[in-house]
């Protein structure tokens, strides 16, 4: 392990935190809000800017890492930035427990959009901003836009960007790695300004425009009403959100296409069709079974539209207090909160490319066995997929399944509800945020123990990272203990 440059490369991370924070504190100054909130904002971003000048000062000999190097700093940086991104909530005495702040940053940079506050309203500008550019930061990865930006940063390695991009597969755009960077957050960021441009339109202020594109286009869902999209009775605003957190799900890479002329090739996205086709469905049954239990129309439909691609995209924003539909209805977004976005987007769960080729494979294993001498091509996006690819997905639904079991036991020790416990894990660990019942759209996670809070914000951070960048470090952490 390259010791000399996780330390070399953490230290940047925090800079590039401490630069970050600026604009938080910029918010503040223009609101006018009390020193303290300018104070914390401050020390914050000195202590940041001195640890990783401290961290920097010497540049490694050896700038290669190995894979596991690269998961390391991973999940090491997400956990170091989202301690030092609560520190502002808690000096400026907003969120007065450090575990509740913890918590609130992690579900800010993984996208989650979980929350501990029974009433964001009572939080100050500043720190709403602070609260939804953590959603704008994480959403296309951090290390991914520090690579973008800082040119000696001793990023320039395709481990890293395989251990934070999402997906089952990372493919560069182009050959040198920063540069692919420099475009996935250029599209990224364009888009969000277009979407802060059509919410503005809508009736938003600058202010709530910009908070509410933060949280569609990173799919965390982070709102500044106790209300959330609620308090915003526009079928304007509603369907603007709804097709905006669907366009972020989609794979940045088809943006690229498009913005090199190569449209066609979008429209060969398998998933892509899969995708769109799970949200009509979804859509469909939902509308008819609500409709069926309390009367058709338009308005019904516009707020199904939203919750589903809302809780598709693991975006987490609300109309409506969808714990209330139908059982049969809550299980269909139940389901499509495992599923999640498409692979190389901001959205989490699973992602609808593994949920395709592990239906491709289930159905093959079907055929074999029905006919042992046919020889079978499993293909994706017309592509022939090998014994090596679909063996690692097959694997990670097997971790997946694991892990999310192990913190679901964890929890239970702590909740005494079966159905709170299981969807307050599958809420964090598929980044959504809100779940049902006791954390359904018109609650939060505020009730539960410190301990509880922090198993559900390493369950964020594992969710957000797909798992083996946070295992790899426990692997670590557990043989320096010498346990087995």
């Amino acid at each position: 392990m390259n010791f000399s440059i996780i330390v070399f490369i953490l230290g940047n991370i925090l800079k590039v935190e401490g630069i970050l924070l600026v604009f938080p504190m910029i918010v503040s100054l223009i609101y006018r809000e009390e020193p303290k909130n300018i104070f914390s904002f401050l020390i914050v971003i000195l202590t940041l800017l001195v640890l990783g000048t401290l961290c920097t000062t010497k540049k490694p000999k050896k700038m290669g890492m190995q894979a596991k190097d690269g998961f390391i700093i991973v999940s090491l940086s997400w956990i170091v930035l989202s301690f030092f991104g609560a520190l502002p909530f808690f000096i400026s005495g907003e969120i007065p427990s450090l575990i509740d702040a913890f918590f609130e940053t992690s579900s800010g940079f993984t996208t989650t959009g979980s929350s501990i506050l029974s009433s964001v309203e009572d939080l100050s500008h500043s720190m709403l901003f602070w609260r939804s550019f953590t959603h704008l930061i994480g959403g296309m990865g951090v290390l991914v836009f520090a690579l973008a930006i800082l040119p000696a940063a001793g990023l320039e390695s395709v481990h890293v960007m395989k251990a934070e991009v999402p997906g089952p597969v990372f493919g560069k755009l182009v050959a040198k790695m920063r540069i692919t960077a420099r475009i996935l957050y250029g599209i990224y960021l364009v888009m969000t300004a277009i979407l802060v441009v059509l919410l503005m339109i809508g009736g938003m202020n600058l202010f709530d425009a910009a908070v509410h594109a933060f949280g569609a286009a990173g799919t965390g869902g982070f709102g500044i009403k106790n209300n959330s999209i609620a308090y915003y009775d526009s079928t304007y605003i509603h369907l603007v959100l709804s097709f905006a957190m669907l366009i972020f799900s989609v794979n940045f890479n088809l943006y690229y296409l498009v913005m090199i002329g190569e449209i066609k090739k979008i429209f060969e996205s398998e998933e892509l069709r899969l995708f769109l086709t799970i949200v009509s469905i979804s859509v469909l049954v939902i509308f008819v079974n609500l409709g069926m239990a309390e009367g058709f129309s338009l308005l019904k439909l516009r707020d199904v539209f939203f919750q589903v691609s809302s809780i598709i995209s693991t975006t987490g924003y609300s109309t409506v207090d969808f714990d209330k539909w139908p059982l049969f209805s809550k299980t269909v977004l139940l389901s499509i909160m495992f599923i999640g976005g498409c692979a190389g987007s901001t959205a989490g769960g699973l992602k609808v490319s593994r949920i395709g080729i592990l239906l491709k494979t289930s159905f093959a294993t079907l055929k074999k066995v029905v006919q042992p001498n046919r020889v079978l091509t499993i293909k994706f996006d017309k592509k022939s997929l090998d014994d090596n690819m679909i063996s690692s997905i097959v694997h990670y639904f097997v971790i997946y399944a694991t892990v999310f079991l192990a913190i679901l036991l964890i929890v239970s020790m702590d909740i005494d509800s079966f159905d709170t416990a299981f969807s307050a894990v599958a809420a964090t660990f598929n980044n959504i945020g809100p779940g049902i019942g006791a954390v359904g759209p018109v609650m939060n996670f505020g009730g539960f123990s410190p301990f509880t809070k922090i198993v559900l914000s390493f369950s964020m951070i594992f969710g957000r990272l797909e798992i083996y960048p946070m295992l790899i470090l426990l692997g670590g952490f557990f043989k320096k203990l010498d346990l087995k």
